[in-house]
Formats: structure tokens, sequence, C-alpha cells
């Protein structure tokens, strides 16, 4: 049974529950950009999220790699276990777009021979800057040990991810993944959402963006390329 209101973001809420290592996640329908700069309801959005997000995180439950994720409540809410926050984020990249693009000067969807994997800093204020592991450790946000594990979950879930996006006819350019030490046992597992708010997807035949770069950059449709993604990956 639902709670208390525990945290109120912009595109999510999330509730206690009567067990304390339980939180319910409650999606809404609001789409942010730049850091909160960009702002905008779209009706339905939060379904998708939320219905994406479920498939993403079981999927990678099912293949050993442990995420905040329990099961899918109904269209909005989905039951998660309760975490300690990790202020870290790490993106996978299989192709340079977007902010990475522009920093290094080259072309927007520039393919590199590698994956790049950058860790950020999670600080709204200082713009989500990228850290080191040193800067990381100083900063007391995690041990080196930590930082191993979550580099090498995230790449593996990275790799993972790009796999069953290819078989949905989608190609992952890049993916944001958070991560939270679980409250019951301390264990390092992804947490928050992945979600096309939360990923570039780019349609591998005709490279149309289905993400939320359709926000950002006023492309329009955003529901229905949520809704494209939804559907393929339910369809295999």
């Amino acid at each position: 049974m639902k709670k208390e209101l525990i945290f109120e973001g912009n595109e999510k809420r999330i509730y206690a529950v009567e067990d304390p290592h339980r939180v319910i996640f409650h999606y809404n329908d609001v789409i942010v950009a730049y850091n909160n700069v960009k702002r905008a309801r779209l009706r339905g959005k939060g379904i998708l999220t939320n219905k994406i997000s479920a498939v993403l995180l079981g999927y990678l439950n099912g293949c050993g790699i442990p995420t905040h994720f329990i099961e899918r409540l109904d269209d909005r809410e989905q039951l998660c276990r309760k975490i300690e926050i990790i202020p870290l984020e790490v993106v996978v990249h299989n192709r340079m777009a977007g902010t990475l693009a522009a920093k290094l000067g080259v072309e927007d969807g520039f393919k590199p021979a590698n994956t790049i994997v950058d860790l950020c800093y999670n600080n709204d204020e200082l713009g989500d800057p990228l850290v080191n592991r040193d800067q990381a450790v100083a900063l007391g946000l995690a041990t080196y040990e930590e930082l191993e594990l979550i580099l090498s979950m995230a790449r593996r879930a990275g790799k993972l991810l790009t796999e069953l996006f290819h078989k949905a006819g989608i190609e992952l350019v890049d993916t944001k993944i958070e991560f939270g030490r679980a409250s019951d046992t301390g264990e390092i597992i992804i947490s928050d959402e992945i979600s096309p708010d939360t990923c570039r997807l780019w349609d591998e035949k005709t490279q149309e963006r289905l993400d939320k770069d359709r926000f950002r950059l006023d492309l329009g449709d955003v529901i229905s390329a949520y809704t494209q993604v939804l559907e393929r990956l339910e369809s295999i």
C-alpha cells in the first residue's frame, strides 16, 4: 500500500510503502531538458516512460545485472527497491552526439571505433560535470572498488541494451545509467529509469530520433516516437 510521498521531482514522484526497503515510483507527464530550463507537460508521457523503463530494467534483471526494479504495478507506477543514491551518472556512448560531439568538435552522430564511457558528478547546480575516478573518490562519492564495479556494470548494461534495441531496429546512440546502494543489503544496483528520457535512440534505417531530443530540438511528435519505442520493444 502506497504511503507518504518521500520525493517529488519533475518527471516522477516516489512514495514509501509498508516495507521500509521498497518504494513506489509514479511517472508524471512532465518532460524537462537542459537542467530544467525547458519544460512541458505531454499527456500520456508518464505511462510510456513507466512501461519502457519496466521492460528495460526487467530485461537487465533477467540478464543478471541487478536493478532497483521489482515489478510494474499499473500504467504509471512500479514497485522498486529503496536505495541510497550514489550521486554519479555513467554515460555509455556508442556514437558521439549532442553535447559530447559539440565539445569534441566532431559531427553529431560520429561513430568511433570504441565505446566511450563518461563518469559525471550528478549535481544539477554544477551542471553534472565530468569527473575522473580520483575526483569521485576525493569527493567521497564512491570507493575505487565501487567505481570498478559501477563502470563494469554500466559497460555490460550498455552492451546488452544495444543488442536488445538492435533487435527492435533501433540504434542505442548513448544511455545514462545511475546507481545506488540497496537499503536492505548495501548492494550496488542500477537505479532510476532507463527510457527515451535517458537514452538517445535512432531508427536504424532512417536515423529518425525516437528520444528526448525530439523535445530538446523542437522536432515534435515526442509521444509518437516514445510509442514507437514501446511497441517495438514489446514486439520482440
